[in-house]
């Protein structure tokens, strides 16, 4: 029987009573989440308070692992660091529950684990939801300090990504004192020096992780450096709203985009900079130009980086931060054709936007190479030109021009790929309508007015030697480059091979291994089947020995016994006559003291009987207040659910505009909470919601916010 429980269903998991919870936004729907590796439920304990709610995991079939008991009871270790609070974990086996596997198979090492209350960072980045500057500083240094207590210990998540990242901090139930304001959930994956590599790893979330890294899968102690450094940049980058309106979507970066120089890459480290200081936006390009994750910055760089910024610093930079307007602008400039100058009668310079060369490490006002941008350019519109987005490939391409040397081959290799796109992208117009002013515009009558300038001023060398030698040189750099471009290509394949050489020795040495391996495991099974035979055969002869000793002392033991039986039966005899005649005297005494003994066990069970009645009656009182009193805070938390329901319904008919159907939840709302106002008043933002509802009602064109 597979396990797909309804809401209100119980169930019983070592000895403790809970009942599956209600989806808040979906009456009638169970409370679950699917994730990659199993389906998450809500457990509420019928007897305690809502924060108690457990997390049952249950795995899909191929996760379920019996290794999952030895990992759970290593990740208890840790459940008391910050942010690791699911570490708590109980395991469903067959030995413990093993009437509950019976019933639900599904269910075989599923987890047990605490329900972390509140929304995920998944649901604050896809909601597009601006964070203020506290609220992100807040939740950057809770992140950062977990990932640094973590790396202490040499522990990683290995699957760090928005879903896998909740904020207690925004949860509108009531959290004990001490709670994190972030906690990591799915730590099936989690790595640690005293826990074995699962069998299955995951390469990463998309928007998240390193693309050098990604087909690799993660599993090592600096996994999460930098999927770190992309959610601590969302999260202070999560205050500015040009930041949030240019999000991607579910994660601000596209997968695609990982580790390239694209336009939410300049947008997010100028923001970092212009907001938090040069210190946060040094360490968000550390990580997004690393080579690989052991050189990203660790957490504990960031904790220090993050904590350096006191109140009074936030607010003096607040004072400092451009209009999103601008750096908005500033930051789609960077993918634009740059502006043209014209020069009398020299070739067009193409001006750089200051922000790129200066986020490029770059110095305005040069055109200074930087080989490592230029390749990284070039490739990526290589790719978007394969994929068939010429006109994405031909803006990479123009931004790649800014950053090469004059008359070099690298430019001559990029104004014809400029050329050649341009050509595809626009039709071929007619020669005969350009005019003399097409003429004037083009390269070769800008060479030859500039030929003839040098032959008017009685230059001693000719344009055409002049011209032959920049082809000649043209042509040997080209030469020189295609065959640096060949000898790496080569390398390249040598090293592939090498590898896959090396990998293929591994392997045969792992399968030589596995087999000397499986020959000593039939040795050993058949030396300790011999013995299981030998020491059967011996113990069948031992117990024939024992069956003759015992049919010999059996007949001794009756004859004993038969004679013994006779003596016994004569003593019997004379005794049983003498205890006739006492029992004859002794009747009518007896017969006196039962009549008398009759009249007191009656007067004493009388008694009794009065007592119980009293105390069953008082039992039943106290049972039945106890009983009232939990179906009342049964009901309420119910109710609570509901309001929360009811708010969320109204708010989402008046944004669709259908203000009856808002009103008809609104009054349901009133209804419910006017049964227990006194109670709700003391409910997380209940009162605010109340008031707000009110309001509308009173008036239609009053907003309700969103809460």
């Amino acid at each position: 029987m597979t396990f797909q429980p309804n809401p209100g269903d119980e169930i019983m998991v070592n000895g403790r009573a809970y009942t599956v919870g209600q989806h808040p936004a979906a009456p009638g729907v169970a409370y679950a989440q699917a994730g990659r590796q199993g389906i998450v439920y809500q457990l509420i304990p019928v007897r305690g308070e809502v924060y108690e709610a457990k997390a049952l995991k249950v795995f899909f079939p191929k996760f379920r692992i019996p290794a999952m008991v030895y990992q759970s009871e290593h990740l208890g270790n840790y459940r008391e660091m910050p942010g690791l609070r699911v570490s708590s974990r109980e395991v469903l086996t067959p030995e413990r529950n093993g009437d509950l596997i019976a019933k639900y198979p599904d269910l075989l090492y599923a987890v047990m684990m605490p329900w972390i209350h509140g929304n995920t960072w998944f649901d604050v980045v896809s909601d597009q939801r601006n964070l203020a500057r506290s609220e992100s500083l807040m939740l950057a240094k809770a992140l950062a300090a977990i990932g640094s207590s973590m790396e202490q210990r040499g522990l990683a998540h290995c699957d760090l990504s928005a879903p896998n990242v909740m904020l207690p901090f925004f949860s509108e139930v009531k959290l004990p004192e001490g709670s994190a304001a972030v906690e990591l959930v799915d730590v099936e994956q989690m790595y640690s020096p005293k826990m074995d590599r699962p069998d299955v790893l995951l390469a990463g979330s998309p928007g998240y992780a390193a693309h050098r890294t990604v087909h690799s899968g993660l599993w090592s102690a600096y996994a999460d450096r930098f999927a770190g450094a992309i959610i601590m940049g969302e999260m202070l980058g999560w205050c500015d709203p040009a930041i949030v309106n240019r999000a991607w979507g579910e994660s601000y970066f596209d997968q695609h985009e990982m580790q390239t120089p694209c336009e939410r890459y300049f947008l997010l480290k100028k923001s970092l900079g212009q907001r938090w200081g040069n210190g946060i936006s040094e360490l968000f390009s550390r990580a997004w130009d690393s080579q690989d994750l052991s050189s990203c910055p660790t957490f504990g760089e960031w904790l220090i980086a993050i904590s350096a910024l006191s109140e009074e610093e936030v607010a003096a930079v607040d004072s400092q931060v451009v209009e999103p307007s601008s750096v908005e602008a500033s930051a789609a400039s960077d993918t634009e054709e740059p502006a043209v100058k014209q020069d009398e009668g020299t070739e067009e310079v193409k001006e750089i936007p200051a922000e790129i060369m200066a986020s490029l490490g770059i110095e305005p006002g040069t055109r200074a190479v930087n080989d490592h941008v230029v390749e990284r350019l070039f490739h990526q519109a290589r790719d978007l030109e394969q994929a068939g987005n010429l006109s994405g490939a031909l803006e990479i391409f123009k931004s790649a021009y800014h950053f090469v040397k004059k008359d070099s081959p690298l430019e001559v290799e990029l104004a014809a790929a400029i050329q050649g796109l341009k050509a595809q992208l626009e039709p071929a117009e007619d020669t005969t309508n350009k005019g003399f002013r097409a003429i004037l515009q083009s390269r070769k009558f800008m060479i030859a007015g500039a030929a003839a300038i040098v032959i008017l001023a009685g230059s001693v060398v000719t344009v055409n030697q002049i011209l032959a030698d920049k082809t000649e040189s043209r042509q040997l750099e080209a030469q020189l480059l295609a065959e640096q471009e060949a000898e790496a290509a080569l390398r390249l394949q040598e090293e592939e091979k090498a590898r896959q050489l090396q990998e293929e020795e591994a392997a045969a040495k792992q399968a030589e291994a596995a087999k000397l391996a499986e020959e000593q495991r039939l040795k050993d099974e058949a030396a300790e089947q011999e013995a299981i035979a030998q020491k059967e055969k011996e113990r069948a002869a031992l117990q024939e020995k024992y069956d003759r000793q015992a049919k010999y002392e059996a007949y001794l033991a009756s004859v004993e016994e038969k004679k013994q039986r006779q003596e016994l039966q004569a003593k019997y005899d004379n005794q049983a006559k003498y205890e006739a005649y006492l029992a004859q005297q002794a009747e009518q005494k007896k017969k006196a003291a039962e009549a008398e003994a009759a009249a007191k066990v009656a007067a004493d069970a009388e008694a009794k009987r009065q007592q119980a009645q009293a105390k069953a009656a008082q039992q039943a009182a106290q049972a039945a207040k106890a009983a009232q009193a939990q179906q009342l805070q049964k009901q309420r938390s119910e109710n609570v659910i509901e309001l929360v329901a009811l708010y969320n319904k109204a708010y989402n008919a008046q944004v669709a505009g259908n203000k009856p159907r808002a009103k008809n939840f609104a009054r349901e709302f009133m209804d419910v909470y006017n049964k227990d106002t006194a109670y709700y008043k003391t409910v997380g933002k209940m009162s605010s919601r109340r008031n707000n509802l009110n309001a509308f009602l009173n008036d239609d064109s009053h907003w309700i916010p969103k809460l």
